[in-house]
């Protein structure tokens, strides 16, 4: 017998989407979602769930798609990730897709190089594909914003004033 994928099936916009089901905690309506200050355009907030914070990103931010309002069949797929809950606002989530192991191709290269660095896959299902996610990528979004080029590039500029002022001085 051939092995088989299972995803939870979504869409942000027109694509569907497929996230691994052992990933997946609970999928719940959108509640009133309390802002955040600093937090990045994405990341819309957090929510108490069942007393516990789950933070809250929008999917069609985070993959730089104009978020539009949501809608009634908007909902929110609660994802495990290192130990703590997040979730993910999507459109609307479908059902649990069965993709045999055959049918998934690897991401092409040009989503990778995009910065889609969170697509594992395409899935062919039922004459459709599926954009195969890792979930921990999608999380992990906010590093990609590289810190060592925002202190290089102070560093260096510093570096030109401490040589323009040492300049100076010698005329």
């Amino acid at each position: 017998m051939a092995h088989e994928t299972q995803v939870v099936g979504f869409q942000v916009g027109r694509e569907t989407y497929g996230i691994p089901i052992a990933s997946l905690h609970e999928i719940v309506r959108v509640p009133e979602i309390t802002a955040v200050p600093d937090a990045p355009a994405y990341m819309e907030g957090v929510i108490n769930l069942r007393g516990k914070i789950v933070s809250v990103l929008d999917l069609r931010k985070r993959f730089g798609k104009t978020a539009g309002a949501l809608q009634r069949g908007s909902r929110i797929l609660v994802v495990e990730h290192k130990n703590r809950l997040a979730g993910m606002i999507v459109d609307a989530a479908s059902e649990v897709l069965k993709i045999p192991e055959s049918d998934i191709e690897p991401a092409p290269g040009i989503m990778l190089e995009g910065g889609l660095d969170c697509v594992t896959g395409l899935g062919k299902y039922q004459g459709r594909l599926i954009i195969l996610l890792d979930v921990g990528k999608v999380l992990d979004f906010r590093q990609a914003a590289n810190p060592e080029t925002t202190t290089e590039t102070s560093a260096t500029s510093s570096n030109k004033v401490a040589a323009q002022s040492a300049a100076a001085g010698k005329k």
